[in-house]
């Protein structure tokens, strides 16, 4: 008996890690074609019921499993083949004469094993004779090579299928690598624009500077080409950026972290807070000479995760919400790129006037909180007084002063990481 049903996963795709184990394919072709058995057993036990001699179906089971093992027998070596001799433009001539020569031998042995077998099920197997079995091979050839081709062709259309999609995920990592690029260029030229504001009037602020701008920058270097990190990354790199502008600003910003700790486990994209940080202080604090404040939240709302930046500035100018919601300087642009290019349409980016003055920017991503693992990723460790609890109404703390530091590598436990204000 015949089958054309065949699943093949194991095209060649240039990378031999996304293929399965060998026990694996090997279970996933025996049990392939043991379905295929089972199907043709069926057919095999209803067409007998209606003779004069009815088949019990564990003999037509038996007949046809036998049967399709021939098939199961020979499809790691048919696509050994297939990807040996893979068509292509310019090789087609030579390697469809290979299949030919090879569908030709495959299925000649496929024929003798199925005449032989149907025979001696049937009782009629000492009719057989080399004529008549010659004879019965090429009647069957064209069946059988059938089932050759169906492995080819599926083997091939599995290998251009993964490189379809390798070729999509290599370009959708590119354009985010090109999307990440455009900000450091930006944030490096404002950091570089306040040493130098700050050379001659604080050197000791500058040097301070400097020393927290080639941590910030070797973070990124050595994470350069992770997409995604757990959000507990994230607001270290955050905390490094918020050091350097705390630096800038000195008693002008305040900051505020109030962050769900059910929350630091989910993938968030890397470098994703850094841009709206900074542009919450370059519009809600830089242009003015009073105190700016700016808060950063994170919480889970049923499968969602929800951050939110806000700042006590002078809030949106005026102008219609749909077109506000799609503007912004490089940061913000960049940032609404890579969320649609990660989550396609699956996020909420919005930006809205705070009701107590201000702005916020909220963005809401799918909650998945699966372990990171990215090959150079580099452990991420910040101070021990990196962080220290402040009540938000205690304006009055001595700047500088130590509170009880807050350990981000501890795992998060029932507590609320709220009213954390970070000390420069």
């Amino acid at each position: 008996m015949i089958a054309s049903v065949r699943f093949d996963f194991d095209g060649e795709t240039g990378k031999r890690r996304d293929r399965p184990h060998g026990a694996a394919r090997l279970g996933f072709i025996w049990g392939a074609w043991t379905l295929v058995a089972f199907f043709f057993a069926s057919q095999i036990y209803f067409y007998f019921s209606s003779t004069e001699k009815p088949m019990p179906f564990t003999r037509a089971l038996v007949w046809q499993f036998i049967a399709v093992a021939a098939f199961a027998l020979s499809t790691p070596p048919v696509l050994w083949l297939a990807r040996r001799y893979r068509i292509g433009r310019n090789n087609w001539r030579r390697n469809i004469l290979a299949h030919a020569v090879a569908g030709v031998l495959f299925s000649s042995v496929w024929a003798v094993w199925h005449i032989v077998l149907d025979l001696w099920f049937s009782g009629a197997l000492d009719t057989l004779t080399a004529r008549k079995l010659g004879r019965m091979v090429f009647t069957m050839l064209d069946r059988e090579l059938l089932v050759y081709c169906i492995i080819v062709l599926l083997s091939h259309a599995s290998n251009y299928y993964q490189r379809y999609r390798e070729g999509e995920l290599r370009a959708s990592q590119a354009q985010l690598q090109a999307l990440k690029m455009q900000l450091h260029p930006h944030f490096l030229f404002n950091s570089l624009h306040s040493i130098s504001a700050l050379v001659h009037k604080d050197p000791e602020a500058a040097d301070r500077m400097i020393a927290r701008l080639g941590d910030f920058l070797r973070m990124t270097l050595d994470n350069s080409a992770v997409q995604e990190v757990s959000l507990r990354q994230e607001l270290e790199f955050l905390n490094c950026y918020l050091d350097i502008e705390r630096i800038r600003f000195q008693d002008r910003l305040t900051t505020r972290l109030d962050v769900d700790p059910r929350t630091l486990s989910c993938r968030v994209p890397n470098l994703i807070l850094q841009p709206l940080v900074e542009n919450a202080i370059r519009h809600g604090v830089a242009p003015r000479s009073a105190p700016g404040h700016v808060e950063v939240r994170a919480e889970r709302r049923d499968g969602t995760l929800r951050l939110e930046v806000r700042d006590n500035g002078p809030g949106l100018p005026a102008q219609p919400a749909p077109r506000r919601a799609h503007e912004g300087g490089v940061g913000l642009l960049n940032t609404r790129a890579r969320l649609a290019q990660i989550y396609g349409d699956a996020y909420r980016f919005d930006l809205s006037d705070d009701p107590r003055g201000g702005t916020i920017v909220t963005l809401e991503i799918p909650f998945d909180n699966r372990v990171v693992e990215a090959d150079g990723l580099s452990p991420l460790r910040l101070s021990a007084d990196a962080y220290a609890s402040q009540s938000p109404a205690d304006e009055t703390a001595t700047p500088g002063a130590q509170a009880p530091a807050k350990d981000w590598n501890r795992p998060p436990e029932d507590e609320a990481w709220s009213h954390l204000q970070p000390q420069p």
